[in-house]
């Protein structure tokens, strides 16, 4: 009787050293994932509390994190250095953007998880030869194509057609939505057709449906490049009806005297859509993050 109670005594000892080591290791994880947390928040909250500064206040090292003196003068002046023809407007150059991104986004979303499925569910000569180019399309950087594409689309300058047209097929985009395809379960696509469901009923009706995490994925993606896209308005761009926002942004920062308050207003108004756009599609985008890591 005394042995049996002299192993239950150690077997909890054990187990109570497994909770208390257990217990170590997730404050441990918890307090390394809050400062890295804190690490990557703080330029964020830096340029948000500098935006309502003045600007003989905004960088004070550290004191720049203390929130003072406030004031929302700073967007005012962004508003007022872009409201006339020469400088152009500042609503304009939202919508523009706005506008860019939504097209490439939507259109996006539709012909890349087409190509996708096609590739992925879908049999049909010459599928592997298109896959690869696709591969090889993905680690082709954007400046190797620049010069091309701006000789190809010289006569569409200055028009928000341009700044959308070339980007809204993506390899990038067909590549994450070709993964996700291709482990979905193939029972239900061929359930599907034995009840006589063609191509484009599956793709609408069971796959896009399946696939909501790869999509807010992809929407979070396609947005943050397309909103932040520059190289390419700074090609084809001259006019300030057309200029988005980012192009606004570095005329704006060389033409104005060093005003920091300005410029970190300007860029809180800058970040702001992408990170709606983000808390938007959270959800869907950590949904797919996590399943990708189990399939790994």
């Amino acid at each position: 009787m005394s042995q049996m109670t002299q192993a239950s005594l150690e077997q909890a000892v054990i187990a109570r050293k497994r909770r208390s080591r257990k217990r170590n290791r997730a404050i441990l994880s918890y307090t390394f994932l809050s400062v890295v947390t804190l690490l990557f928040f703080a330029p964020i909250a830096y340029l948000l509390i500098g935006s309502f500064k003045p600007k003989n206040e905004v960088l004070s090292g550290l004191n720049g994190f203390i929130p003072q003196h406030l004031t929302l003068a700073n967007y005012g002046n962004v508003l007022q250095a872009f409201s006339s023809d020469s400088t152009g407007y500042f609503y304009k150059f939202y919508f523009n953007s706005i506008v860019v991104s939504a097209v490439i986004v939507l259109g996006g979303l539709l012909v890349n998880s087409m190509i996708a499925y096609a590739l992925a569910r879908l049999r049909w000569a010459g599928r592997n030869l298109v896959l690869s180019l696709v591969v090889l399309l993905m680690i082709l950087p954007f400046e190797a194509i620049a010069v091309p594409l701006f000789d190809l689309l010289n006569d569409y300058r200055n028009t928000l057609f341009v700044q959308y047209i070339p980007f809204i097929a993506s390899a990038f985009s067909v590549f994450l939505f070709y993964t996700f395809f291709i482990g979905l379960p193939g029972e239900i696509q061929e359930a599907a057709r034995i009840d006589g469901a063609g191509p484009w009923r599956v793709y609408f009706k069971i796959i896009i449906p399946m696939s909501r995490p790869v999509f807010a994925s992809v929407t979070i993606l396609s947005f943050l490049a397309a909103w932040n896209s520059f190289l390419f308005p700074l090609m084809m761009v001259d006019s300030a009806d057309v200029r988005p926002l980012p192009l606004a942004m570095t005329v704006f920062f060389q033409q104005q005297q060093k005003d920091w308050g300005t410029i970190f207003a300007f860029g809180v108004l800058l970040i702001l859509p992408v990170m709606v756009v983000f808390l938007a599609f959270q959800r869907f985008f950590i949904q797919s993050v996590a399943s990708s890591a189990v399939k790994g």
